[in-house]
């Protein structure tokens, strides 16, 4: 006797924060998204990309015993689906004789209903999976669950031209659910949703997009889970930069499938997105990593203030040690800045003064500089005086340093290493310097969710108003060697994000011998941003996982 296929399904989008290599965490979440969308009534719980693992996993996938390890996990998952509860789709890397896969497990009942290998690797930008995975041997078509087929593509697979989608559609789909890892960059989410409208259209199937949540390394995973219905309506939206799971109920018609319940959640506009970006990288990578608390210089200027109130509204105030280290050329206003900061943000803060290091390293070195002129070497001991002191205080109490250097001065050279490119992470590395500023007013004005900082102005306006400088020799500013910040910033992105040439970039109303300038500094700081401090991930390409250039480098545009 047949049964009679359902004509109403409740599915579960657990739009959960794993961890890379924690397999056993990451096991115990998928059992309590499974318990808790049971309790919802739920029929099938929808994981995300490689959930097992964690995402990505780079190159722990070349290790036998993690892959067996997986797979270990994946399977208790599957006998768990003996006790009649909902079904699940779950990633997992699978080592099979066609290779090593990023696949997926569809159980029910105990049993695996099918494997599904992801067929589009993707190799661009922050992604190089043709390193560690093979493709699918072929386009597999649905899986029958409970009288409905379902098609699996996983994540890249709905991005390229392999025509993995037309091919589940016509092999007989009837609903497409979409197990994702996709990072966040600024304005991501219109691209997510186009690309879902262009492959309903094309397959005239409603599919459901589930991302993953949470930082690893420099990437962020933003959630904000949605699907789209067969007549390209938007189905259900899911928050962003939240964990959660959500029930979605979907009834058959003489169309299809059409959801009829999920959540409707708004997301966030650009600087809020940007800012709870950095926030929850930030709160991740070191809370994943084991630190307890984190320390950082607080100078009295944007960038440190920014990285103070990230800090804050990540960790909690306890969490967080402020140090300003003054040295002679440490204005008034800087000093008092930096202490009002502290204050408004209710973190600790501590006075390390650095006349002496300073002045004894210099000391050291008068009989070798004898007959020298006092220039940038002398600077640069004062920051890396301060690195020293700050990685010293991680040395002594576990906490790890914040570094605080933004896109525009990692892009042109204008940081120390060892000095104050020391730490451990960056939330602000992909901001540039205009950016941070309109990230801090908007800070002064909002309290993003889930954020442990307190309301009202944690930014002094001071901070915002003066003008910028890194404080080593008298009445110095930034602008004394760089173009104003808005110049600046126009034509990195330029020369960054756009593989614009010199040539385009002066149409624009740049002066071509600052344009050039700026490109040099870009190429020859290279080396610098070889050895900096991971960081959170915002604009569609960030130094490190997005722009790899040669260190070595001679190519200049010259006409």
């Amino acid at each position: 006797m047949t049964k009679t296929a359902p004509d109403t399904l409740r599915i579960a989008i657990a739009q959960l924060n794993p961890t890379v290599g924690d397999i056993a965490g990451n096991l115990a979440k998928a059992r309590e998204a499974r318990a808790d969308a049971a309790r919802q009534g739920a029929d099938l719980v929808l994981f995300t990309e490689l959930f097992i693992s964690g995402y990505p996993p780079e190159d722990l996938v070349l290790k036998p015993a993690f892959l067996e390890a997986c797979e270990r996990a994946a399977n208790e998952l599957v006998r768990d689906t003996t006790d009649g509860g909902p079904a699940v789709i779950i990633g997992t890397p699978l080592k099979r004789k066609s290779g090593t896969h990023n696949s997926i497990l569809f159980a029910d009942g105990g049993k695996v209903l099918g494997e599904r290998y992801k067929i589009d690797l993707p190799n661009y930008g922050e992604f190089d999976e043709k390193r560690v995975f093979q493709a699918g041997p072929e386009i597999a078509g649905p899986v029958n669950f409970r009288g409905v087929r379902v098609g699996v593509p996983i994540c890249e697979d709905i991005w390229g031209e392999l025509g993995v989608c037309e091919t589940l559609a016509e092999s007989g789909a009837e609903i497409l659910l979409v197990p994702n890892g996709s990072p966040y960059y600024r304005a991501k989410m219109d691209v997510r949703h186009q690309v879902v409208i262009k492959q309903v259209i094309e397959t005239g199937l409603p599919m459901i997009y589930a991302n993953q949540l949470g930082g690893q390394d420099e990437l962020v995973f933003d959630g904000a889970s949605f699907a789209i219905n067969a007549d390209k309506s938007l189905a259900f939206q899911m928050s962003q930069f939240e964990e959660t799971l959500a029930v979605t109920e979907w009834k058959r018609n003489a169309d299809g499938w059409l959801c009829t319940e999920g959540p409707m959640s708004k997301i966030p506009e650009r600087e809020e997105a940007d800012y709870r970006a950095c926030m929850l990288g930030l709160r991740d990578y070191v809370n994943k990593n084991g630190f307890k608390n984190v320390v950082l210089g607080l100078s009295g200027g944007i960038d440190s203030a920014i990285c103070a109130a990230l800090a804050v509204d990540a960790l909690g105030e306890e969490r967080l040690r402020a140090v300003m280290m003054p040295y002679r050329y440490t204005s008034k206003d800087s000093l008092k800045d930096a202490e009002d900061c502290a204050r408004a943000l209710g973190c600790r803060y501590d006075i390390v003064p650095i006349f002496e290091p300073v002045d004894g390293f210099s000391h050291a070195l008068t009989q070798l500089f004898e007959g020298t002129k006092e220039g940038i070497t002398e600077e640069n001991l004062q920051s890396r005086a301060r690195g020293t002191i700050l990685m010293a205080i991680s040395n002594k109490f576990g906490s790890m340093v914040v570094t605080t250097g933004n896109k525009s001065e990692m892009s042109v050279g204008y940081a120390t290493l060892y000095g104050d490119m020391n730490g451990g992470f960056n939330p602000i590395k992909d901001l540039y310097k205009m950016q941070v500023y309109a990230l801090s007013r908007w800070r002064n004005a909002h309290v993003p969710p889930s954020a442990l900082g307190p309301s009202g102005e944690v930014i002094p306006r001071n901070i915002i108003d003066k003008a910028p400088s890194a404080e080593l020799r008298p009445n110095q500013t930034d602008q004394d060697s760089l173009p104003p910040y808005p110049v600046l910033d126009d034509i990195l992105e330029c020369l960054v994000e756009n593989e614009m040439g010199v040539d385009d970039i002066a149409k624009r109303g740049h002066d071509r011998a600052i344009v050039e300038r700026i490109e040099h500094l870009l190429y020859i700081a290279e080396y610098k941003r070889r050895q900096a401090a991971p960081g959170v991930k915002i604009t569609k390409k960030n130094f490190g996982r997005d722009r790899r250039y040669p260190i070595t480098n001679r190519f200049r545009d010259r006409a």
